[in-house]
């Protein structure tokens, strides 16, 4: 084995040589990316340097009496174990080796300035990336620095922190060894570290941090960088947070490292310019397809060069979406194939993963990337797990519950009204839910992309034009760049739900008593923003919370605000709580939210929607509250209700003088009319909740005739277009204005509608003939 090796020579199949680092370096110079030159001191020279001394014995020696669990005990044998390595002297033609390979990578030129840096061999792999375990020195300016420096890094596998971290990963002291990487020094102008995957929600962003100067003060937590969020699928920015950065870490006039003030003008200036920030993330992208793994790296820049100065698998993640392999490591079929649980087929597509149970009580982060998510019925608090789940599975619910509704927002399968999936499957089992046939199967039968599935926009597919304009539902705001792609007119419902859930995860009320009003209202102005942005200048109609008491209770500080119902989907719920006096200025920073989005960021293309409308004096003290903020209907700001009650039938012209327009949701109204409970698997199943029963039709028909009389649009974004065709064709007979649909369904009704179009002109126009 060679004790030296020249960097470009190495691969990642090299870490028993070269150490983690070491063999991922060699990697990325192999992949093509740019990568400081330089060599390393491989195992061999380790091993080298300990049998010449005869340390072996005297290392475990020490090592057989460490308590790990004692600071004092890891400390000692740390101590001891150090002095041995510096007392005793690298072999002479080990070091004439290392001299002269140090000479060779300046190809002539005056040599320069190093970074000698460890890499242990059960460094930066999958399981465990041992970072900042052992030790790395900047700014090493000769020869003889050089040595010195390569031996108290091989003494740096026995720091404190690194004997108790093998210990806790379970790695044998002997067995793990150190090799040395030596490169040119990049002095950077700007640096820090790049993650491929968001590593806390494990949402598909590339997280870059930058920050002045030498990496050092980054990677070590010394200095608080900037963080820039891309969505690596479009390479776009999602996101910036820009921090005040006071001080850097630079070369000193000796080579070593100095700290160094940052200029007045430049501390509160963003690190990265747009471009940069755009290129840096197609490059950790570009790492992670390299890799096939999400990725932990580290980069730095030097006069607008971008360099990688490290990049290892990011370890923290558990959602790998396990499925059976075959023997040569191919996903194959379900050994039987056996059928676990039945039940409604609210979502369709086929992904397989590992079962994850959930109920409300529990720590949501054990759903990882992939999973098969199975819980008795969801609840908005549990989307954030959602949207990490392939597929997911409830022992309650109809067509149009929660569960049902988020699953074709976010493309995946799911089954809903099973009875007992809860108990019928087990927990960490690897299973295949069918979303088109209502079916949970045993086993793999799908491969690990099914559990990725999203909707899949046609490059030059032909979409007929229509005359009545079709908008898409969005609850989900990552998932605006992707929808709108689709051949929509714009955003017909965006639920502001999601972004309490997933943005905000506390009770408004708890977040006002802390006096952190601020907070909230910029955090729904960044979420509603993403979606604004995306569809611009096309309207997006946001609407406003529609929580109920049930569900804002589980949220974090809402018992304290949240009284229990015995029936909260008719209870405590939409315009009745804007204004209450409890939830008044709660609802006011929605609509300062909203504000900001129109005025500050110029989005005037989103307009606002009332859910659960019951009174007219109601309405009209909302009205009020938004002219207070500063939101008056006008030309170019649009106030909707959603047209869910009885009453919002009966009472049609009356609700019109005080709005825009309509959006029928055939969810609510449904429901209310049939006295059908929509989450009720039972009457699913019996027929009684059907969007498609005559009563409902007749409702539909009054609202859009009185709506017409009145001047103003209908529209519908509930589940009913998206679910069944034919009822498509009954809104086009009856006059609907809008069609909102959710996303998997645009391109198929699009032509069901244009189908219907095309008959009514050809029914009136023989009618006209008298034929």
């Amino acid at each position: 084995m060679k004790r030296i090796v020249e960097i470009a020579e190495l691969g990642k199949e090299d870490i028993p040589i070269a150490g983690g680092k070491g063999a991922n370096l060699g990697e990325l110079v192999t992949a093509g990316f740019n990568v400081p030159s330089g060599f390393v001191l491989t195992t061999a020279s380790y091993d080298y340097f300990v049998k010449t001394n005869n340390l072996e014995g005297k290392i475990s020696e020490i090592m057989d009496k460490v308590d790990p669990k004692s600071e004092s005990s890891l400390n000692s044998a740390s101590n001891a174990i150090r002095k041995i390595f510096d007392d005793a002297p690298i072999p002479a033609d080990l070091v004439s080796e290392t001299k002269a390979e140090y000479k060779k990578m300046w190809r002539g030129k005056r040599p320069g300035l190093v970074a000698v840096r460890s890499s242990a061999t059960a460094e930066d792999l999958p399981t465990a990336s041992f970072a900042g375990q052992q030790d790395t020195y900047l700014n090493v300016n000769s020869e003889e620095e050089l040595i010195d420096k390569t031996k108290k890094c091989w003494s740096s596998l026995f720091t404190p922190r690194a004997i108790s971290y093998r210990v806790t990963k379970g790695f044998e002291h002997s067995k793990v060894k150190l090799a040395v990487v030596v490169q040119r020094m990049v002095h950077s102008d700007v640096s820090g570290i790049m993650f491929t995957v968001d590593p806390n929600s494990e949402m598909p962003h590339v997280i870059i941090e930058a920050g002045y100067g030498l990496g050092e003060a980054i990677v070590g937590g010394k200095v608080t960088p900037d963080t820039y969020v891309v969505d690596k699928f479009h390479n776009k920015i999602i996101s910036k947070n820009i921090s005040k950065q006071t001080w850097k870490l630079v070369r000193g006039e000796v080579g070593d490292t100095v700290r160094e003030e940052v200029p007045d003008k430049l501390q509160k200036a963003q690190k990265l310019t747009d471009e940069q920030i755009l290129a840096l993330g197609k490059i950790g992208n570009d790492i992670e397809v390299h890799y096939d793994k999400p990725m932990d790296i580290e980069w730095c820049v030097e006069d607008g060069e971008v360099f990688i100065v490290q990049a290892r698998p990011v370890t923290t993640l558990k959602g790998n979406g396990k499925v059976e392999k075959m023997p040569n490591g191919e996903v194959g079929l379900a050994k039987s194939g056996k059928i676990l649980v039945k039940g409604l087929a609210a979502s369709p597509g086929k992904a397989s993963g590992t079962v994850r149970m959930v109920s409300d009580e529990m720590n949501l982060e054990v759903v990882k990337q992939g999973d098969v998510m199975v819980t008795a019925m969801t609840s908005p608090d549990m989307v954030p797990a959602m949207t990490r789940a392939s597929a997911i599975v409830t022992d309650e619910g109809g067509m149009t519950c929660h569960a049902a509704i988020v699953a074709r927002e976010l493309g995946i399968p799911c089954i809903v009204g099973t009875g007992d999936a809860t108990h019928k499957l087990k927990e960490g089992t690897i299973v295949t839910v069918d979303g088109q046939t209502g079916v949970v199967v045993e086993g793999a039968e799908a491969k690990p992309e099914a559990a990725k599935e999203k909707v899949v926009v046609p490059v030059a597919r032909s979409v007929p034009v229509t005359g009545t304009k079709v908008y898409v539902n969005v609850g989900v705001p990552q998932k605006a760049e992707e929808y709108s792609k689709l051949p929509v007119a714009g955003v017909g419902l965006m639920r502001i739900e999601f972004l309490f859930t997933s943005y905000i995860q506390e009770h408004p009320c708890a977040l006002i008593e802390q006096g952190r009003q601020q907070e909230l209202v910029d955090k729904l102005a960044d979420g509603i923003a993403i979606v604004g942005k995306a569809f611009y200048p096309r309207p997006v109609i946001l609407r406003t919370s529609d929580f109920k008491t049930n569900e804002y209770r589980d949220m974090k500080g809402g018992e304290k605000f949240e009284p229990k119902e015995q029936n909260p989907m008719i209870g405590w719920r939409g315009c009745s709580r804007y204004v209450s006096d409890s939830y008044r200025e709660a609802f006011k920073q929605e609509l300062k939210a909203i504000k900001k989005v129109r005025d500050e960021m110029g989005l005037k293309n989103v307009h606002v929607m009332l859910p659960f409308v019951r009174t007219i004096e109601e309405l009209k003290k909302i009205t009020g509250m938004m002219s207070e903020i500063g939101l008056e209907r006008n030309r170019d700001f649009k106030l909707y209700l959603m047209a869910e009650i009885p009453c919002n039938i009966f009472m049609a012209e009356e609700f019109s003088d005080w709005c825009d327009g309509f959006s029928i949701g055939s969810n609510d109204l449904t429901q209310l009319t049939m006295g059908a409970d929509r989450d009720s698997d039972v009457l699913g199943r019996m027929g009684y909740f059907d969007e498609r029963n005559e009563a409902i039709k007749r409702a539909i028909k009054i609202l859009i005739d009185a709506a017409h009389k009145k001047g103003r649009t209908v529209g519908i974004c509930g589940q009913a277009p998206s679910v069944y065709p034919e009822f498509s064709e009954f809104l086009v007979k009856a006059g609907i204005d809008t069609i909102s649909l959710n996303p998997d369904t645009v391109y198929d009704t699009i032509g069901t509608i244009a189908s219907a179009e095309q008959r009514l002109l050809l029914e009136s126009a023989r009618k006209n003939l008298g034929v």
